[in-house]
């Protein structure tokens, strides 16, 4: 028998021609809308046979229907992955979602803040470019709750990051598993969480003399990272790289030298932004940080919350997996599969 797909908010809303949040709001008689709607919007879930999620009725009480997304990360880099795992952690609840830019601006910061509550969203999730800085305002005693994802938060919150040791650990892992022994790090600045993490985890898998190169978050660096191990030696056979975009610099830069990847050199990136690791040539072998993940995780949670549930404090860290291309020189790597670390393309 063919499996039949549980009928969600999101096609109730879209038969009965109405948005998600108002076929909540309809649902469960609370909001103001004319009577035909809500009649329709109530006839078409029993014809569908749509039963509501227990977390969406409590959520009804909360009445906006809203979640404050707050970021730094104007760029959109890590914003955009996190906010789309965010929208489908939320999308079956009937709750949308409120994004706001502040840049590294505290002024502008406490205008969005203040919207938000003005709104009476039912929480905010924080968000940012980096996993050690905090955003430039202070949401510590807000009468709503408050989830960190991607950036830091209070001891006391829940605060949620990838976990960057057991990435870099995986990566490294891949490398000497296809027999590489001379083992380099090329990373991004030294005063980084994460750098640090990757870079200790590296020495631990790969041996504690094996070097690690820090500079910028830049292809120049890449580029200049290859010059000096070329002309320093000894000469590597497997190169772990802290981005993708220093990755792609020292794929170009050894092209250039005529050395080939992966059959002289090995190279793996860090972070799948697809947009640099699968234009790459040859495509890029890289750590996803799975940062959709970790925003579905931070929507459940600021569900939970927003329903009272108690929510454990602290950090927690979603495992990052191995997307497996061309340039760390093969396809199965069946001595570092593991679950959830482990992803061919």
């Amino acid at each position: 028998m063919a499996k039949v797909d549980r009928i969600r908010i999101y096609d109730v809303a879209r038969i009965a021609g109405v948005s998600v949040a108002t076929a909540s709001k309809a649902l469960n008689d609370t909001g103001r809308m004319t009577e035909a709607t809500r009649t329709r919007v109530k006839q078409t879930a029993a014809a569908l046979g749509f039963r509501p999620n227990a977390m969406a009725r409590a959520l009804t009480r909360q009445r906006s229907f809203t979640i404050g997304l707050l970021t730094n990360d104007t760029y959109g880099r890590f914003t955009l992955p996190v906010m789309a795992g965010i929208n489908e952690a939320l999308v079956d609840q009937g709750v949308s979602v409120f994004l706001c830019g502040i840049e590294d601006d505290a002024t502008l910061a406490k205008v969005h803040v203040d919207a938000m509550l003005d709104k009476q969203v039912d929480g905010i999730i924080a968000t940012g470019k980096r996993i050690d800085r905090r955003l430039p305002v202070d949401l510590a005693d807000l009468p709503v709750p408050v989830v960190y994802a991607f950036t830091e938060g209070p001891a006391d919150a829940v605060t949620l990051v990838s976990d960057d040791a057991q990435g870099a650990r995986a990566a490294t892992e891949c490398l000497l598993a296809l027999g590489r022994r001379r083992l380099v790090h090329v990373t991004g600045p030294e005063d980084f969480a994460s750098v640090a993490a990757r870079a200790a985890a590296f020495r631990q898998a790969a041996g504690s003399a094996a070097p690690v190169l820090f500079g910028a978050w830049s292809e120049a660096w890449g580029h200049e990272a290859v010059s000096r191990l070329w002309s320093e030696g000894p000469v590597p056979d497997a190169i772990f790289c802290g981005n993708d975009q220093i990755a792609r610099g020292v794929v170009d830069a050894l092209r250039e030298r005529g050395v080939a990847v992966p059959a002289d050199v090995s190279v793996v990136g860090f972070d799948n932004w697809e947009i640099v690791s699968a234009a790459t040539r040859p495509p890029l072998t890289t750590v996803d940080m799975n940062l959709k993940e970790l925003g579905r995780e931070a929507g459940r949670l600021i569900l939970e919350l927003a329903e009272g549930k108690p929510v454990e404090p602290g950090i927690r860290t979603l495992p990052c997996k191995l997307v497996v291309r061309q340039s760390c020189g093969s396809k199965t790597l069946a001595a570092i599969q593991g679950e959830g670390t482990l992803q061919e393309v």
